[in-house]
């Protein structure tokens, strides 16, 4: 499956723009999610000409699998405002699958405050979820088997493509 990632930025940049508008929400709080999720959220906060500081969260400490695999060995500092109390957030990752990485996030997110809402923007939203968990806004929305994934590599050049696991 081809998926050309300009075209997702593209799709992604609008939709979110749009979903903005309706909210009427001018200067939202881009937190993105390491790793990935980062390098989407540096796109989509250059292209919606926002001008506060972009967030990024590391997820680890959060995992419900933390327990289970043990400290990522690259796991860096959560960088938000200490406070994001009523605060208009787009969370931004760049794949939604099962919806645990988006659960993580949120539960970081409330260590910080209490926002006044909370928007997901993915790159694309793949299906298969195990959390009642949406994107509001997707770049793409695609169903893939169970052996598929979608990977993204950057993040110069940001290249993304759909790739098939071998359960041999």
């Amino acid at each position: 499956m081809n998926l050309n990632v300009d075209q997702l930025l593209d799709n992604l940049q609008s939709e979110t723009r749009q979903l903005l508008n309706k909210l009427e929400i001018e200067q939202p709080l881009i937190i993105g999610i390491h790793t990935g999720g980062i390098w989407v959220a540096e796109r989509l906060h250059a292209a919606l000409g926002i001008t506060s500081k972009m967030g990024i969260l590391d997820i680890s400490f959060y995992r419900d699998d933390f327990s289970r695999l043990g400290l990522n060995p690259q796991v860096k500092p959560s960088q938000l405002p200490l406070d994001i109390t009523d605060q208009h957030i787009v969370l931004v990752d760049d794949v939604l699958y099962t919806g645990r990485t988006v659960r993580a996030a949120m539960n970081e997110l409330f260590d910080y405050g209490r926002p006044a809402s909370v928007q997901l923007a993915v790159l694309v939203d793949r299906g298969g979820r195990e959390l009642p968990i949406c994107a509001a806004v997707a770049g793409k929305r695609i169903d893939l088997l169970s052996n598929q994934q979608v990977k993204l590599t950057g993040p110069e050049p940001l290249q993304i493509e759909v790739v098939t696991i071998d359960s041999a």
